[in-house]
């Protein structure tokens, strides 16, 4: 069987390789594809010989987290799941442009201080001189720190994946940023030493070796690609969004004669539905009576009402623009219309090229 989970935590390419590689490794396993954009994984799988929860247990064993995606009966109520994750992608990408923008300021201040003498550009004067090492290096050490502070979670990722001997990039920027930092503390206190025994040699060898400026530059640049991958996961996200919320979240449900409303994820096949003008059709079903004009452009691409009568298909997520309907319910859940294009969609998204 094919099954689809929800894998968060993953942060690069590194992250999705060793998910693939760690569920890839489960007897029974055939395939298995991740997509970091999406935060989407797709197994198929021998149920006979592993189940779901085994997978799901392995990506926890990796260092991530997993589950399997809920099963609606409905896409009304795959629209109203999908509005959460939208919500935290939005502020995923709030977070990331504060992020951005803090890192990109003090990045600019640093490599100015840190490098700005070397180009010619105008230093105070209480940053110049062998007797003002000390004050030189400090000041570049508290600008680094603001850009450290809010790109910690590369050092969180970082370190716990590193600590599990699964290094992704972040452990990489984290090594590679905290070795800067250190080194840059230590030749502070070597400089302080050399300014307290006299040495000015010392003092001038170790202001010539500091790196804040290298571990600020790091961080700042790897944002600006973290912002942008940000912003290519929402529009993804958002795009599938769109789509299930073509499905209203109510219906209105015609039992012995009478009227309800009710909600869309509540309805079964065989159930029927009343599509009043300017209603959206809550699922996939067949008129049984009536006449209207069907608006069918968010799936067809068609810009003119189609006229629907006895007999006659409808689709879920289409919307009435005159008349009035009754349906019969065809099919609800995953073998309906929209959400069959939705997993083309989620599919394509997955797929790999040979390269």
């Amino acid at each position: 069987m094919k099954e689809k989970f929800i894998v968060t935590g993953m942060t690069c390419s590194a992250c999705s390789a060793h998910v693939e590689r760690a569920v890839a490794k489960l007897d029974g396993v055939k395939t298995v594809s991740v997509n970091l954009l999406t935060g989407v994984m797709i197994a198929e799988f021998d149920e006979k010989a592993v189940s779901a929860e085994k997978i799901v247990q392995s990506v926890v064993a990796a260092g991530y987290g997993a589950r399997r995606e809920a099963d609606s009966p409905n896409e009304a109520k795959a629209a109203k799941d999908s509005g959460d994750r939208g919500r935290e992608r939005d502020a995923a990408a709030r977070s990331m442009k504060v992020r951005l923008a803090v890192s990109l300021v003090f990045m600019v201040l640093l490599m100015y201080v840190g490098m700005g003498g070397m180009l010619g550009a105008p230093l105070p004067s209480f940053l110049k001189g062998t007797q003002n090492a000390v004050t030189y290096a400090f000041l570049q050490f508290l600008l680094c720190l603001p850009v450290m502070y809010v790109n910690r979670a590369y050092y969180i990722n970082g370190f716990k994946r590193l600590f599990t001997l699964s290094p992704n990039m972040d452990s990489l920027i984290a090594v590679g940023s905290a070795a800067s930092l250190i080194y840059g503390i230590i030749a502070i206190f070597r400089m302080s030493f050399g300014l307290g025994s006299g040495d000015t040699a010392l003092v001038e060898r170790y202001s010539h070796d500091l790196y804040f400026e290298s571990a600020g530059m790091i961080l700042a640049l790897v944002t600006v690609g973290k912002y942008l991958e940000t912003l290519s996961k929402k529009r993804t996200g958002d795009a599938l969004d769109k789509l299930r919320k073509l499905v209203p979240e109510k219906a209105v449900l015609i039992k012995d004669g009478e009227e309800t409303v009710v909600d869309s994820s509540s309805l079964v096949i065989g159930d029927t539905v009343a599509i009043k003008a300017g209603m959206s059709v809550p699922a996939d079903a067949v008129v049984t009576e009536g006449h209207a004009f069907i608006d069918e452009s968010a799936i067809s691409g068609e810009s003119v009402p189609v006229e629907k009568t006895a007999g006659d298909k409808l689709v879920g997520g289409t919307v009435s623009r005159s008349g009035y309907l009754t349906a019969r319910v065809t099919a609800v859940g995953g073998e309906s219309v929209l959400a069959k294009i939705i997993g083309l969609v989620e599919d394509a998204s997955l797929g790999k090229p040979p390269i």
